[in-house]
């Protein structure tokens, strides 16, 4: 069976979509990943809607070397596959464009975005080709910003701005590319309305925040904790460990769990620290739900203000009504969390013991279903919520 046979073929088993649209998400994450981030939620709600692909970028054999999440799916690559009615597929090249740091590559450098965004893969044409609404995601997506006209001028083009690109060092080409065609855009959707300074354009930009699952109040049963006082960390993003050495010393009585981090045990951690390895999304949500404390450790101050507004972690402290441990710039003026200053014992002990008696009662939240946040990146002139006073 060829290529077109086996989307038919797809097509005609599809379930009972509301809507016509056929979506298509480009993104340098892949839907199948284990490891879930906000384009795997979006990507879900739009399956919902109409037929949906998810084209992962920039993977290639030079992946292995960059501790590429996408490593344990390279048997999947350059073949189109289906996962949760989602159709996939990981275009894997014998290598792939990237910021060379040094101006005296940038001709190269240049060269590779330029051979790279002409899409010399037939799927991902096809899939432009037949897609009526098309997701870029923060990254290498917007270089396909002129193939996309060209291959399907009618298609309606939204951006999900999961990051500013300055922050995840994307090469020049790609910031150039982005500065030129964002005015064209149909619609800019800000996770925090505090990346909007890093748009080039203003009139197409929306607010959009994160959002959760709310039935995961129900999936997050029963508690995975024996008893006493609970402590969880979750992901491995600027993760300090040192954070952990100066806690569980002075709070012996607390269980620090650590989920994800991506590091082996320090040697200065005590008996009350345990740590676990990278964990499906679903088996987290027992540990966030009935802890008594949720950790952010980050590592720096030196971060950009919308993590604030965009740390998954803290959406989902946030979502349990669990108070959050922070530094003091990610705290900010959030009710729910507690700062102190990095590498400073005396300070985490104090910002752990105002969590455990806040002065005031925690602050219920409100967060967004995926699904509303989804309504809302396609259709942002319906909620006023997304409105942006610039």
């Amino acid at each position: 069976m060829n290529l077109k046979d086996e989307l038919n073929e797809i097509t005609a088993n599809s379930p009972n979509y509301t809507d016509d649209n056929v979506y298509l998400v480009l993104s340098a994450h892949d839907y199948r990943s284990p490891r879930r981030a906000n384009i795997h939620f979006i990507t879900s709600e739009l399956a919902k809607r109409g037929r949906t692909r998810f084209f992962s970028l920039r993977y290639s054999h030079l992946s292995k070397y960059t501790s590429d999440p996408r490593i344990s799916l390279d048997y999947a690559a350059n073949q189109v596959g289906i996962y949760q009615g989602v159709e996939c597929y990981l275009w894997k090249t014998t290598i792939h464009p990237f910021n060379t740091r040094r101006r005296w590559l940038r001709p190269l450098e240049t060269a590779m975005y330029n051979w790279y965004s002409n899409g010399y893969n037939q799927v991902l044409r096809n899939w432009i080709e037949e897609a009526t609404v098309i997701l870029l995601e923060s990254g290498v997506a917007p270089v396909f910003f002129d193939l996309i006209k060209e291959l399907n001028p009618n298609a309606k083009i939204l951006y999900r701005a999961s990051d500013a690109l300055e922050t995840i060092n994307v090469a020049e080409y790609v910031n150039k590319t982005f500065a030129r065609i964002a005015s064209q855009l149909n619609t800019i959707a800000l996770p925090s309305k505090a990346l909007a300074e890093t748009i080039p354009s203003k009139h197409n930009l929306a607010f959009v925040p994160h959002g959760i699952d709310h039935s995961v109040a129900q999936q997050a049963d029963p508690s995975p904790y024996e008893s006493g006082i609970n402590a969880v960390s979750v992901g491995s993003m600027l993760f300090d460990p040192d954070f952990f050495v100066h806690a569980a010393k002075r709070f012996p009585n607390i269980t620090f769990h650590i989920i994800g981090s991506g590091q082996a045990t320090h040697p200065d951690y005590g008996d009350n620290v345990k740590i676990y390895g990278e964990m499906p999304f679903n088996k987290t949500l027992c540990y966030i739900k009935h802890a008594d404390l949720g950790i952010a450790p980050y590592s720096s101050d030196n971060m950009p203000a919308y993590l604030r507004d965009t740390s998954m972690k803290l959406i989902q402290y946030d979502f349990f009504e669990i108070p959050a441990i922070c530094p003091f710039f990610i705290a900010a003026d959030y009710p729910n969390r507690f700062g102190y200053e990095i590498g400073n014992g005396d300070s985490i002990e104090h910002a752990i013991k105002r969590a455990l008696n806040p002065s005031k009662p925690l602050i219920a939240q409100r967060v967004l279903s995926w699904s509303e946040v989804t309504e809302r990146m396609l259709q942002p002139q319906l909620y006023r919520d997304t409105e942006m006073s610039l």
